[in-house]
C-alpha cells in the first residue's frame, strides 16, 4: 500500500494507473472510488484509502455508480509477489473459495485458516471470504445487467449460498437492489452478443500493445481449440475453455486503438464458471499488468529501450490451462513454432473432447494430460526422448505430483519439473512466464532470445539482472525485434 500523499496526490490528477491499487473512500458520501473516478476530488480530510475493494465495503462504504470500482484491474502486485498474499489472491481470483471455501483454499496454500486469514486482513483489511464476497457481488452485478437471469438464479450462479445474502450483499456493496441495478441492454449492444453468451469489458492500466499481443497468439492457434477470425473491420481471438462446470467458449476482438479495455463475449455451460473464466482470461492477455512500471524499468537498458519505444505496452501472455501450457511446452522442444503447432492440432484432434456443438472453427477442448499420458506412439510425432518425457510429464500431471495451478509456489513446482526426465531449464522457464505467470522468467538459451539480441544490436553478453523484475517481458520484446527483422527482411 502506498502512503496515503502520494493517494491522495493520484486521486487529485485522476491517475489511471493506479487503479486496482487502491480505493479511495469518501467519508461525506459513504462511497468507495477508483483513484480515476471523474467526480469532483475530495478534501483531504474527507478521504480514506483502502487496499481492497472488500476492506472498503467492510467499512461500510458502497460502490461509486460513475466509476465502477469493482471493474478495476486487478492489483499488478499479485503476479509479481510469490509470497503466501501473493498466492492466496491468485488462488481467489481462480474462484478457489466459491468451489472449496476457505478451509479448501489454506490447504492447498499449506497454512491454517487463521493464519492466511490473519495476513490478508494484516495486508488487505480483509480476510479470504470477505474479497471472495466482494469478487461474488462483481459477478452478481454481470449477470444482472448482460443476462436474462431471475435473481434467485443470479445469486446461487454467483456463488451466493442464499437469496437473502444476495440481496444484502448487492444492498450493502452498491447501494440498489438486484432489480434496481438490472438494466436492459440498448439494442445494438444486444444484437452483437450470440445468444447464451455474457458480454464483459475487460479492464486494463496504460497502452496496450494489441497488435503484438494478438499476433503472438494467432501464430500459436492450435487448430480446433483456438482460432483467430476476421469479421469485418474487427479482428477477434476466440477459444475454448476446460472449466469446472463444463466447457466454455471465449471470444476477444482486438481493440482499435486505445480504448482500456477488451470487448469480451463468453458463453459457458455453467455460470458459476464466470468469475473463473474472466480471470483465465485476463491471464491470457496480462491485463493485470503495471506497463508503466515495465516499460520505465525495461526502457532505462540500452539495448532494450529502442524497443520498448517501437512497442509501449508490450504484454507477457500467460495461459487459460496451465498443463496444456505444459504439454505445449514440450512439444515446442527443439522444433519450430509452427511444428508444435501442427502436432499439437492432431493430438487435440485424436484425444481433445469433442464440445457438445462446434462453433465456428472451435471443435474441441485441448487433451487432459491423464489422456495424453496413454497416447498411442504412432500419434506422438517426435524422437523417443521427447515422447517419453511428455508421458512423464502428463503422468505426473494427472496424479497431481506436479501441481501447477494458479497460486502455487514457483519454485516448488520449478523443482518438481525439473525432476522429471526431458524436463530441461528452458522447458520450465517457459512454463513459468505462461503458465505460473511470473513476470521475471528469462530464457537465456533460446535460439529467439539469441537471435533477438542481435536485431537489438548487442554486441557482447547483457546483464539481464538489470530487467529483473519485468525479464518475461524482456524475453518478448526480443522476439518481437527477430520478427520484426525478419518481416523486413521477406
Amino acid at each position: 500500500m502506498i502512503d496515503a500523499e502520494t493517494s491522495y496526490q493520484a486521486v487529485s490528477s485522476r491517475d489511471a494507473r493506479f487503479d486496482g491499487v487502491f480505493y479511495t473512500a469518501v467519508r461525506t458520501t459513504g462511497i468507495y472510488c477508483r483513484p480515476s473516478c471523474p467526480a469532483t476530488t475530495p478534501k483531504r480530510q474527507n478521504v480514506h484509502f483502502y487496499p481492497s475493494a472488500a476492506a472498503a465495503q467492510g467499512a461500510g462504504f458502497r460502490a461509486c455508480r460513475r466509476c465502477r470500482p469493482d471493474t478495476s484491474p486487478g492489483s499488478p502486485e499479485w503476479n509479481v509477489r510469490a509470497d503466501l498474499v501473493g498466492r492466496a489472491m491468485r488462488m481467489i481470483g481462480d474462484g478457489v473459495v466459491d468451489r472449496e471455501g476457505v478451509t479448501g483454499l489454506a490447504a492447498r496454500l499449506g497454512y491454517s485458516e487463521r493464519h492466511l486469514t490473519r495476513e490478508l486482513v494484516a495486508e488487505l483489511g480483509a480476510g479470504p471470504q470477505a474479497l471472495a464476497r466482494s469478487q461474488r457481488a462483481h459477478t452478481a452485478r454481470l449477470l444482472l445487467q448482460t443476462t436474462e437471469l431471475s435473481a434467485t438464479d443470479t445469486a446461487f450462479a454467483a456463488g451466493f449460498a442464499s437469496v437473502r445474502q444476495f440481496n444484502d450483499t448487492m444492498r450493502q456493496v452498491y447501494g440498489l437492489t438486484p432489480t434496481e441495478l438490472r438494466r436492459k441492454p440498448t439494442r445494438s449492444a444486444a444484437a452483437a452478443v450470440p445468444p447464451g453468451a455474457i458480454a464483459l469489458r475487460l479492464a486494463h492500466r496504460g497502452p496496450l500493445a494489441a497488435g503484438q499481443l494478438f499476433d503472438f497468439l494467432a501464430l500459436r492457434a492450435v487448430p480446433g481449440v483456438e482460432e483467430v477470425t476476421t469479421t469485418g473491420r474487427v479482428r477477434s481471438y476466440r477459444r475454448t475453455l476446460a472449466l469446472p462446470g463444463g466447457p466454455g467458449i471465449a471470444e476477444v476482438d482486438q481493440p482499435r486503438g486505445q480504448q482500456g479495455r477488451l470487448d469480451c463475449r463468453l458463453t459457458l455451460t455453467s455460470l458459476r464458471d464466470l468469475t473463473c473464466a474472466v480471470q483465465r482470461i485476463r491471464a491470457l492477455f496480462d491485463l493485470d499488468s503495471d506497463p508503466d512500471a515495465v516499460d520505465r524499468r525495461l526502457g532505462a537498458d540500452p539495448v532494450l529501450a529502442p524497443l520498448v519505444a517501437a512497442r509501449p505496452g508490450l504484454r507477457s501472455p500467460g495461459h487459460v490451462d496451465p498443463h496444456e501450457l505444459a504439454v505445449r511446452a514440450v512439444l515446442g522442444q527443439q522444433v519450430t513454432v509452427a511444428a508444435a503447432r501442427t502436432l499439437a492440432g492432431r493430438l487435440a484432434a485424436r484425444y481433445g473432447e469433442p464440445l457438445p456443438v462446434p462453433s465456428g472453427g472451435l471443435t474441441r477442448l485441448f487433451p487432459t494430460a491423464a489422456a495424453l499420458a496413454e497416447a498411442d506412439s504412432a500419434d506422438l510425432a517426435m524422437p523417443g526422448a521427447r515422447q517419453r518425457a511428455l508421458r512423464g510429464l502428463c503422468a505426473a500431471l494427472a496424479d497431481g505430483s506436479v501441481d501447477l495451478a494458479p497460486g502455487v509456489d514457483r519454485e516448488q513446482a520449478a523443482a518438481s519439473l525439473l525432476a522429471l526426465p526431458g524436463i530441461g531449464p528452458w522447458t520450465v522457464s517457459y512454463v513459468r512466464m505462461r503458465a505460473l505467470a511470473d513476470p521475471d522468467a528469462y530464457l537465456p538459451t533460446d535460439i529467439g532470445v539469441r537471435h533477438g539480441l542481435r536485431a537489438a544490436g548487442a554486441t557482447a553478453a547483457v546483464d539481464d539482472s538489470a530487467w529483473r523484475p519485468w525479464r518475461s517481458y524482456a524475453v518478448h520484446h526480443l522476439w518481437a525485434a527477430l520478427n520484426s527483422q525478419e518481416a523486413k527482411q521477406n
